[in-house]
């Protein structure tokens, strides 16, 4: 009789199904909550966009109402954090094309590869070797400074397996310095003797997040924005060579020679979006309607990895993270100005 009764009182499939979907709304509207904060003229003076508010608002509530929910809805949270981040990181690619390449020319791409190559090296041999931070924390802080902020985070974390507090704490850094940036590098500008041209590739080669490079670029003027921009988004194509390189990493770092390196197959899909991008073949309609799902979906990872990100656990990784960004920002802005002014002599 007793297991009759368990059994009766198990949820079938299709509730199950309908439990998980009530998860995934509940990620979708705080996601569109904090797209909406995200225009607000508070939130956009300060670059904070909808991804970092995302993350916070779902910090708040997870660590306040989340054990008011059933595991089964959990499912559902936690599907916006897989299969829904991979397909958001693989749309992502819609905001580039092959022909950005051409336009930075090789030395735009050259110095994108030494940043990228060199901040990542610097994470792991600072944040392994000096601090002793784990693989996860100082490859997530590391992808993060080294190519587009939050959004790289959020790539890495399936190819890393990063612990939600240990990609809420990456984020945070890069969040801090990014939001430094945009006082910083107008300051820069006006402090020494930078071209336009020169100003617009450091902006584009070192600066976190997209939306930082335009607000940053836009305070100089129009061309120093549109150029910044175009530098950006080739370092964020490097996107995909990058996470298959960590993949071979992290595989290597568990120290079971055994154990298979895991190729992120969403990476190979980004570069096929990207090739499809440049093609023109979608309309513009089209593709504005694909970047605005992008970006829900975007919001909706960074929501969920919020709700199930313990504050506590992020409190107990102490000043190490911080510091390891901080160092790694210090690279970005020495390191930038030498290689852009090397470049242009």
């Amino acid at each position: 009789m007793p297991r009759l009764l368990d059994k009766l009182a198990q949820p079938t499939r299709n509730e199950l199904a309908l439990y998980k979907l009530k998860g995934v709304v509940i990620v979708l509207v705080l996601a569109l909550i904090s797209q909406w904060l995200g225009s607000t003229k508070p939130f956009t003076s300060l670059g904070l966009g909808s991804l970092t508010l995302g993350i916070g608002l779902g910090a708040m509530i997870g660590n306040t109402l989340l054990h008011t929910l059933s595991p089964p809805v959990l499912d559902g949270v936690d599907f916006a954090k897989g299969p829904l981040l991979r397909l958001g990181v693989v749309l992502f690619g819609l905001r580039l094309t092959f022909s950005d390449i051409a336009d930075v020319g090789v030395v735009g791409v050259v110095i994108d590869v030494v940043v990228v190559v060199s901040i990542l090296c610097l994470a792991m041999l600072i944040g392994r070797k000096a601090l002793g931070l784990d693989v996860q924390t100082s490859l997530l802080i590391g992808a993060g400074s080294a190519i587009c902020g939050a959004a790289a985070i959020l790539a890495t974390e399936p190819v890393v397996k990063g612990a939600p507090h240990k990609v809420s704490v990456a984020i945070a850094t890069v969040v801090t310095f990014g939001t430094l940036s945009l006082f910083a590098y107008p300051a820069i500008y006006h402090a020494l003797p930078l071209t336009d041209a020169q100003f617009s590739l450091f902006v584009g080669a070192t600066v976190h997040e997209v939306a930082q490079v335009v607000a940053i670029g836009s305070s100089i003027n129009e061309h120093v924005a549109d150029m910044a921009v175009v530098e950006k988004m080739v370092r964020v194509m490097l996107l995909a060579p990058v996470l298959m390189v960590l993949s071979s990493i992290v595989g290597r770092s568990t120290g079971d020679e055994t154990k298979k390196v895991v190729i992120p197959w969403f990476a190979f899909v980004f570069i096929a979006v990207c090739a499809v991008n440049s093609l023109d073949f979608l309309s513009d309609l089209l593709r504005s309607w694909l970047l605005m799902v992008d970006q829900i979906l975007l919001t909706m990872a960074m929501v969920a990895l919020g709700l199930r990100t313990n504050l506590r656990a992020v409190c107990q990784v102490g000043k190490k993270p911080f510091l390891l960004a901080a160092v790694l920002y210090g690279v970005l802005l020495c390191g930038g100005l030498v290689l852009v002014q090397f470049a242009h002599r």
